[in-house]
């Protein structure tokens, strides 16, 4: 096995959302740049395994569910025909296309890309076990850990049948099962469950708390449940999946709770859906001054440095929430802060999408949280069923709503439940940043007829002043 040794000012291992961005930053702004990941290209676990391909296949479910709401005009489809080998052909093709995309990038920045997995040495120095079997190792000024995260797994769970999938192996579209039990009521699974649903399968959901999507406010999740419970063969709450066998006719489960009506239940598949695991193992970070805190999680400041000086962490490996978009932005401002620059992570806002239908979508400060803080706020909501662009969508089911502070009227969070919100929740995430006012929202004209209006009408609300919905004025 031959060993080489080189040098780099900057080693970033993983070439995720968090990874690339801040190679190509740090690249731009002339430092040198080596990237190392077990892919042939840059992209990561969000780009291969994660957010495109899921969002690929979530526009699929949404054409299907559009198709059936298209009734109610008058237009009806036959039911759709699935041909699932161009469907995952068309969901790789998406892929490829991005991954290639990055690759270019990459190669015009004059980054170097090294296919293959590194672990530290020291706090200077990587041993890179590439692709193609050889080891090289590498000296480096700085270094940033972007390693992301992986499904989690529940060891008493049969992990070795074809059966039981996990949110990568359900991406792949293995078949399209008759039934199918999804473990866990968080938003990947429901994610998953809305795709495979929308293609036939009959997906029930299985969730040990009360609710589905504990983190987000019940108003909000209510709206998705009802649509859900239209969609999905069950939905079973306050229930605990306590064994699973693998027989010849499929997974037979066996529930725990007051709820359910049977304990036992066969599925074609099972998906267990209950969360991340940081990739900080197997690093070789107790080589150098690193810390991980209980949680797997990597120990870092406001500029994302560790415990070690030289080293970096961004991403999901560095801690909550595990976005795509938080780790961008951490990748960011570690580039700058190698470049010289004094920068700090510190956002107002980091906004949450759940791509399910509706989709789920919110930012800052929300309604929960203010409770659970005893933080005084007012909340003011505009349901879709004053909009008129939703009434010519036919997706009245859907909310916008502004969590105020009543002294200052700062918007401190926004929260939307509805058909397109993750692309509506990018005004709330500016509002909040910017320190806006109910009333800057209120007085910036909105194009009508659009979603947007929701946004600027349930400023209007607050005031009590509303055009399309009639509320007494608030208390001054």
């Amino acid at each position: 096995m031959s060993k080489a040794e080189n040098t780099t000012q900057v080693a970033i291992i993983g070439a995720g959302p968090g990874g690339y961005p801040a190679a190509f930053l740090a690249a731009d702004l002339g430092l040198q740049v080596t990237m190392i990941d077990p892919e042939d290209n840059p992209g990561g676990v969000c780009l291969y395994r994660g957010c495109i391909p899921s969002k690929a296949l979530l526009h699929t479910a949404k054409v299907i569910s559009e198709a059936k709401h298209s009734a109610h005009w008058g237009i009806t489809y036959s039911k759709p025909k699935i041909d699932l080998d161009k469907l995952r052909d068309w969901k790789n093709q998406v892929v490829q296309k991005l991954v290639g995309g990055l690759g270019i990038l990459s190669r015009q920045r004059k980054v170097v890309y090294i296919q293959g997995r590194a672990t530290f040495l020291d706090s200077s120095t990587l041993e890179i076990k590439k692709a193609d079997g050889t080891t090289e190792k590498l000296k480096f000024e700085y270094a940033v850990i972007a390693t992301g995260s992986r499904p989690a797994k529940i060891p008493t769970f049969p992990n070795d049948s074809p059966h039981l999938l996990d949110s990568t192996s359900a991406l792949d579209l293995p078949v399209i099962p008759n039934t199918m039990l999804v473990v866990g009521g968080g938003y990947i699974g429901l994610e998953l469950g809305t795709v495979y649903a929308a293609l036939g399968t009959k997906v029930s959901v299985v969730e040990m708390t009360s609710g589905l999507m504990q983190e987000v406010d019940r108003d909000l999740v209510r709206v998705l449940q009802k649509s859900s419970a239209q969609n999905y063969e069950s939905i079973m709450l306050n229930t605990k999946v306590v064994d699973i066998k693998e027989t010849k006719k499929g997974l037979q489960v066996k529930f725990e709770g007051n709820e359910i009506e049977k304990d036992e239940l066969i599925f074609d598949k099972v998906l267990v859906s209950v969360g991340r695991r940081p990739n900080s193992e197997n690093l070789g970070l107790e080589n150098t001054k690193v810390q991980i805190d209980k949680k797997g999680f990597i120990e870092i400041d406001g500029q994302r440095r560790t415990s070690d000086p030289n080293i970096f962490a961004i991403g999901d490996v560095a801690g909550e929430p595990m976005l795509a978009h938080k780790a961008t932005h951490e990748g960011r401002v570690v580039a700058q802060v190698l470049a010289g620059k004094n920068r700090v992570f510190e956002p107002n806002a980091i906004p949450a999408v759940v791509f399910t239908d509706p989709e789920i979508a919110w930012c800052g400060l929300t309604e929960t949280e203010a409770k659970e803080k005893n933080i005084k706020v007012k909340v003011a909501r505009f349901p879709w069923g004053a909009s008129g662009r939703a009434t010519t969508l036919n997706r009245n089911d859907g909310v916008t709503k502004l969590i105020i502070d009543p002294q200052t009227q700062r918007v401190l969070g926004m929260g939307i439940v509805g058909s397109g919100a993750g692309e509506l929740i990018a005004e709330g995430v500016l509002a909040i940043e910017m320190s806006a006012l109910a009333s800057d929202i209120e007085l910036t004209i909105h194009a009508h007829p659009t979603l947007s209006e929701t946004v600027m009408e349930s400023a209007e609300v607050y005031y009590g002043l509303s055009t399309h919905m009639y509320k007494p004025k608030r208390e001054k």
